[in-house]
């Protein structure tokens, strides 16, 4: 396993994002983990996160493979600000960031074309490659209407890729592969950081979680995993 993803499996537990228990999902499914993204919320946190997303995406795309970052409002938002940042720090690739609002903004008589481009934060230009960046993926929905946006800005645009903190490799209550559908009917591929069974694998080897906790996790897994 990379360096950077044991690491970041290290600060999830260090700031208590990963934790083991007994916890209901909004499916309903009782899960014995939980991931929660929505601690990292100070300066130094938030700088690590950029970089553990800069690590991935350095790893898996050329830089030559895309022009900036976009990050779907709200959690996105910050994810994309120090994901260029990282990248500009630590890897010297300086990208640009785009993020949108949840509702136009609009003067006046603006148009309608104004108000759509007053629906985002940042440049978008013809043909731009673009990597999407977000912390989870549930039911993709507003990966979806991200893509419509962006598409009705812009002309010739290529999605390079789609980067999630954590993958927790499992089926809606449907049954279905949500990853797999968007990837299916929007071409983008998408990758985490890191997925549940590594994140097992990873702290099981270093004793950092109990063998009945490990099994657990399997367990569950086993019941509602997506076929890999």
């Amino acid at each position: 396993m990379e360096l950077y993803k044991q690491e970041f499996i290290d600060f999830l537990v260090e700031k208590d994002a990963f934790k083991v228990g007994d916890f209901v999902l909004k499916s309903g499914r009782k899960s014995p983990y939980f991931v929660n993204t929505g601690v990292f919320d100070d300066g130094r946190s938030i700088s690590n996160l950029g970089y553990f997303y800069a690590s991935k995406i350095t790893d898996s795309f050329e830089p030559q493979e895309y022009d900036l970052i976009f990050g779907p409002s709200y959690k996105g938002i910050p994810l994309s600000v120090a994901t260029v940042i990282a990248l500009d720090k630590d890897f010297h690739l300086n990208k640009r960031y785009l993020f949108d609002r949840k509702e136009s903004k609009g003067h006046g008589e603006a148009t309608k074309q104004e108000m759509k481009k007053n629906r985002v934060i940042g440049s978008i230009h013809n043909s731009d490659e673009i990597i999407m960046v977000d912390d989870v993926f549930t039911t993709g929905h507003t990966k979806y209407d991200s893509v419509n946006l962006l598409n009705s800005l812009a002309d010739n645009l290529k999605y390079t890729g789609l980067v999630i903190a954590v993958d927790r490799q499992e089926t809606g209550v449907d049954g279905t592969n949500a990853i797999e559908q968007f990837e299916e009917k929007t071409g983008i591929p998408v990758s985490s950081i890191v997925n549940i069974n590594e994140i097992r694998t990873y702290l099981s080897r270093t004793e950092k979680i109990s063998d009945v906790d490990a099994g657990r996790i399997e367990d569950y897994l086993c019941e509602y995993g997506v076929k890999i």
